[in-house]
């Protein structure tokens, strides 16, 4: 019996793991596929920043793996270390005992994980959103931080407490920043003050918001923002970050208690303890997915450097959409390797982006048709509740946006993530240091 092991259960190694079982299941190919992941969903990142503005519940954008991935055993535990030369690699369960595991074949797809610069206190005072911890954290957290402003005596002081700071305007900060607005704006009605006194500022190096949707699309996201009161500050980042108050690149101080820190990804830790050749944080593989001078052993996704063949010279980058791609290229080329059809190079085609901007607005380029407002908004969720993959998340997912349309949006603090659950570390998977 052949062994196959995926590392990772994000949209890489969740669609390798599908396309695997009905490439080899209908070849009747006697083979084991294991799925070693500290969690035991795939996350569907793109709809987090709903979660963090409280339109989507978290369990409907986690797609359980024991009824999505028939044929496939799941583990959970992180794996540690890989060992190429005997073919095995080494675990720990969420007890932190340790396991090993042999491999005839190896599909590393661990993610990527936040990247984080050398910021003084960031790590300590901010928060992300990979993962539903974070979202969640940060929702209860805004919405708490409303609260203690109504009865904050200190007008200084009420003020920080709605001043919000998302650093990062690509995908992810942009739609987060968006989304909590419209949080905010609903917490006004309900709890009876004015909107106009949440302050967000939204914070990017670049010269424009989204680079990724171009120059146009992202002009429009621009205007969108401002018009909502979101003080968008270009070519500006963080200095430092403090528990009541933030210092800008141009030493400028904003006292404000949320802060949101969405600025790009990097390689999960394995990926540096395998003593492989990396590229910028990212594992090193050749346009068919396999590590240089390693058979058997595949890798794609966010933890992977994956030659981009339309633009020669440069990487993919770590999307969904390139994720999910790659994962069905990854199955086709392991079940290659054991003698069931031709391997293939991935060659990328970009079918666009969505970006959903809160309430009726939104900006989408599906095969380069360049949208905003209302249309995009139906493209957006059409396309959310296409990709992800799993009919009962669908339904749910669909109702959520049904709910967000017709009834006001929930403002609750329910508390189900802490602020040691979110901080970057645990909510990674990576084990917090013991401290006597």
């Amino acid at each position: 019996m052949t062994s196959i092991v995926i590392i990772g259960s994000g949209f890489t190694g969740f669609t390798c793991a599908r396309h695997l079982t009905r490439i080899l299941g209908r070849r009747g190919a006697p083979v084991d596929i294991t799925m070693i992941s500290p969690v035991d969903y795939m996350l569907y990142t793109p709809l987090l920043p709903d979660v963090a503005g409280g339109v989507v519940d978290a369990r409907f954008v986690a797609i359980p793996l024991a009824n999505s991935l028939k044929g496939v055993r799941a583990v959970r535990g992180r794996v540690d270390a890989v060992d190429f030369a005997r073919r095995t690699l080494t675990y720990r369960d969420p007890e932190e005992r340790g396991h090993s595991m042999s491999w005839d074949r190896l599909v590393l797809t661990p993610g990527s994980v936040t990247r984080l610069f050398d910021v003084p206190g960031l790590a300590a005072h901010a928060r992300g959103l990979k993962t539903t911890a974070e979202a969640l954290y940060l929702r209860d957290h805004f919405v708490e931080q409303l609260e203690l402003a109504a009865i904050e005596e200190d007008p200084k002081a009420a003020a920080a407490r709605r001043t919000v700071v998302v650093v990062g305007a690509s995908y992810s900060g942009t739609e987060l920043v968006a989304q909590l607005r419209a949080l905010a704006d609903a917490a006004a009605k309900q709890m009876r003050f004015d909107a106009a006194d949440v302050k967000f500022l939204l914070l990017d190096t670049a010269e424009q918001v989204m680079p990724e949707v171009g120059k146009k699309l992202g002009d429009a996201a621009l205007a969108v923002l401002r018009q909502r009161g979101i003080d968008v500050r270009l070519g500006t980042t963080l200095k430092e970050a403090h528990a009541d108050h933030v210092v800008l690149s141009d030493d400028s101080r904003v006292d404000t208690h949320t802060l949101a820190w969405v600025t790009g990804v990097t390689g999960a830790p394995l990926i540096q303890n395998l003593g492989l050749p990396t590229e910028r944080g990212r594992l090193k593989v050749q346009p068919d997915l396999q590590v240089p001078d390693h058979p058997g052993v595949f890798a794609a996704g966010d933890a992977a450097a994956v030659p981009d063949l339309t633009q020669p010279g440069n990487f993919t980058p770590p999307t969904a959409q390139h994720a999910t791609r790659q994962g069905k290229v990854l199955a086709r080329n392991v079940a290659a390797s054991l003698g069931y059809g031709t391997s293939k190079r991935y060659k990328h085609r970009n079918l666009g982006l969505v970006v959903d901007l809160g309430p009726r607005y939104a900006v989408a380029n599906p095969l380069n048709v360049h949208l905003s407002g209302f249309p995009a908004k139906a493209v957006t969720r059409a396309y959310h509740l296409y990709a992800i993959p799993r009919p009962v998340n669908r339904w749910a997912v669909a109702l959520a946006y049904l709910t967000d349309a017709l009834f006001p949006r929930s403002v609750v603090s329910i508390g189900l993530s802490s602020e040691d659950d979110a901080r970057f570390t645990a909510s990674e998977g990576i084990p917090m240091p013991k401290t006597s």
